[in-house]
């Protein structure tokens, strides 16, 4: 069978992808398609192959400019169908170009890195201004949304700056996916590998009503602009926005 017609396995993980593709880069082979393990479907036209890998991921990064490695990483965290052999011919045509890759964006490649980089940015960046966080009785802080793309870790190493000393948890409930951090260190976990207590305190539950009261009580109703309001803030956000709970 050609090289060609080989689907390449990896674990999931943005470091053994990295190891993937420099490895098929080493090798001098294009990928049919780069592929997840555990989304791997038997393919009459394709065998899958998985690369026996023994490469540093830290000596594979100082090949790649900080700012292509972060483009890249972005589009990993998005949920494109194609993100694998995307990231593949972006740093493949980065080390021909070096960073003068991202003004090209007559490349395919490039033009698809950049608009889904910036796409799983402004979501980030959205969901960073949105996301609530509740008092629990046992004095942690819990939060949970649903975005198109994994951006947890982006909304985790935000919240880790902003909120340093408290305890908290955020839960990505589409992916099953959550972040606890203890004052000290990100602990990425699978919603089902932990049992969390979520039962409000009695002041959370007091300062939320507070809260719905001075929503409704500053809107003027003469100005309501339903459209408006949707433009800049989707639906899709309402469900994990405590203001917006009477809306849906």
């Amino acid at each position: 069978m050609k090289e060609s017609n080989f689907i390449y396995l990896y674990n999931g993980t943005w470091d053994e992808l990295l190891k993937v593709i420099f490895w098929l880069l080493k090798e001098k082979r294009k990928p049919l398609q780069i592929l997840e393990e555990i989304k791997y479907e038997n393919n009459l036209l394709a065998k899958p192959f998985k690369p026996i890998l023994d490469q540093k991921v830290l000596i594979l990064k100082k090949y790649i400019p900080k700012e292509i490695l972060k483009i890249s990483y972005y589009v990993f965290l998005s949920s494109s169908q194609e993100k694998e052999l995307i990231i593949y011919y972006f740093l493949l045509n980065s080390l021909k170009y070096h960073k003068e890759v991202i003004y090209m964006r007559n490349l395919r490649c490039v033009n698809k890195a950049l608009m889904i980089s910036k796409r799983v940015s402004r979501e980030a960046h959205k969901w960073k201004g949105f996301l609530r966080f509740k008092e629990m009785q046992n004095q942690f802080l819990y939060a949970e949304f649903n975005a198109d793309n994994n951006i947890l870790e982006i909304l985790a190493n935000h919240f880790k700056k902003r909120l340093p000393k408290e305890n908290w948890v955020i839960k990505d409930e589409k992916r099953d996916i959550l972040c606890i951090y203890d004052q000290k260190k990100l602990y990425f976990l699978e919603g089902k590998d932990i049992q969390l207590d979520l039962n409000y305190n009695n002041k959370e539950k007091n300062t939320e009503e507070l809260w719905k009261s001075f929503f409704k009580t500053i809107a003027i109703k003469e100005r309501e602009n339903r459209k408006c309001q949707q433009n800049f803030m989707p639906k899709k956000y309402w469900q994990n926005i405590l203001e917006m709970e009477s809306e849906q």
